[in-house]
This record gives structure tokens, sequence and C-alpha cells, in this order.
């Protein structure tokens, strides 16, 4: 690969993290909020980067098998010195095919590093979508964190906005069985389920994409809306196991269903908004 691509590749790359982290919430398909000063400052190295690469002095020519030119410096009668007769200065001639490189330029990097620069306009011209469904229907849903302190009481609002992470809870291990009856309202996307049946989901992040885990209510007595579609769903606990243990079924029989737009930050277990 030429010098020109290796700084192109430094400096496109770098305006892709800053256009991404800096014009765009599209690095939240990635990475969480946090993350985002991290994203700017790696851009400002990569474009420091390039800049300092273009400006530097061009390598020293290197002969196919990697020895530099200077080397020819001890002139032509310089070689061996036990080498005798004519053929003095050459005692360790070994043929055309002398030195490491057989006569192969060891030095070029493959036509695939050309791959590389994809990548890098993605970040620039088109960024992958958020996960969604696909990585759902993937996975089991998280086991969410057992609440050690007892539950603080419900509010009287109806519907009741919940994440799913308290909802799930709620059901499993709420000795007090407050959910019971109660008509909540929770927020996700629309994962396809076996039977009559569809899930409300959220994908959560620690970090970044890569160790995203899933959460999943399922959803009875509503026809399932198009795969991915971001919804809110009111309804109550769907009767299934003992209310208040782990045998309890992590669902709701739906009352309404209602479309509503795709949060800027889809990576979070958050309360539905009114």
């Amino acid at each position: 690969m030429k010098r020109f691509a290796q700084v192109g590749l430094l400096v496109l790359g770098g305006l892709g993290l800053l256009h991404t982290s800096l014009f765009t919430d599209e690095y939240l398909r990635f990475v969480k909020e946090g993350m985002r000063p991290l994203l700017i400052v790696s851009g400002v190295l990569l474009i420091g980067l390039g800049v300092a690469e273009a400006w530097a002095s061009p390598p020293k020519e290197a002969y196919a098998d990697g020895t530099e030119a200077e080397h020819d410096a001890h002139g032509p009668d310089q070689g061996d010195s036990h080498s005798n007769g004519p053929d003095r200065g050459h005692g360790h001639s070994h043929g055309p095919d002398q030195g490491h490189g057989h006569g192969h330029d060891h030095s070029r990097v493959p036509r695939v590093a050309w791959l590389l620069f994809l990548p890098v306009l993605s970040l620039l011209f088109y960024a992958p979508p958020a996960l969604g469904s696909y990585t759902a229907s993937r996975e089991p849903a998280k086991v969410v964190a057992v609440q050690e302190d007892d539950f603080d009481p419900l509010p009287a609002t109806s519907p009741l906005p919940i994440t799913l992470t308290e909802f799930t809870q709620r059901v499993q291990q709420d000795r007090s069985r407050a959910v019971k009856g109660r008509t909540v309202r929770m927020t996700g996307f629309v994962t396809p389920a076996d039977g009559d049946s569809w899930y409300l989901t959220r994908i959560i992040i620690s970090c970044c994409a890569a160790d995203s885990t899933t959460l999943k209510v399922r959803v009875y007595g509503a026809p399932a809306p198009k795969v991915d579609t971001w919804v809110t769903v009111d309804g109550v606990w769907h009767a299934g196991g003992t209310l208040g243990t782990s045998s309890a079924a992590v669902a709701v029989d739906a009352r309404t269903v209602a479309k509503v737009r795709k949060p800027t930050n889809s990576y979070m277990d958050a309360l539905p908004l009114d």
C-alpha cells in the first residue's frame, strides 16, 4: 500500500470518528453515551498521526531483499577479506537469488488491505443500523438482578409506566404481588415469537454493542406489529406460574398497542415517554 493511502486511512478514520461523534447521534449505535469524549480524542489523534506521516521524510529506498541502498557505500572492491583472485569482493555471491527476499518484494502490502477503506468510509457516509430483532431473536432473555431489599410501593398512576427490568423483577420477585391486576405501560421494539404472541424487547449494552444483552416481555392478545417497530404496550400481567416467584410468566395481556418513534438512545431500558 502506497504511503499516501496510509495517510488517507488515518485522516479519513479520524474524520469519520469526529463526524459520527460530534455532528450525529450515530455513535450511540455502537457505544454508550459516556464514550463520546474518547471517540472525539481518538479522532483528533488519528488526524494528527496522518498529518505527521504526511510531513515526515520519505523512507529510504530499499532493494527487493530489504537491504538499504546506502550499503553500496563500501565500493565495488569491498568484499570478503579472505577472498583471493579476480573474484575478490564477491566471495559471498549467491547468484541472482541472493539475500532474504529471493526476488520478492516484502515491503508491499497485499491488495486486500485496500478493503480497510470500506469501514472507514462507512463512518462518513453510511452507519450500520442499531441492533434489533435479528439479534434479540437469537439470544435468551437477560436474567435480571435479584432485588435484595423490599420493593417500594407502586404509585397509583394508571397505566403505570415501568421498565422491562422492573416489570420482570416485580413479576418474579415481589412477594407482595403489587402488579397483580395493575395496568402497566412499557416501550420497546417488536421481536417475533412462536404461537399467537410476540415479544416487546429492549437491547441493553454495558460498554458497546459487542456486549449487548436482551430483555423480553411476551405480549398476548394483540396482533404483532411489523418486526423492529417501536411500540408502547398497555396491559396487565398474563397469568402463568406463581406471581412473585421465578415461575411467573414475564408476559402481559395487551389492552392497547401504539406505535412510537424510536428513541435516540435505544440501548437502554428507559421508561416510556408520555
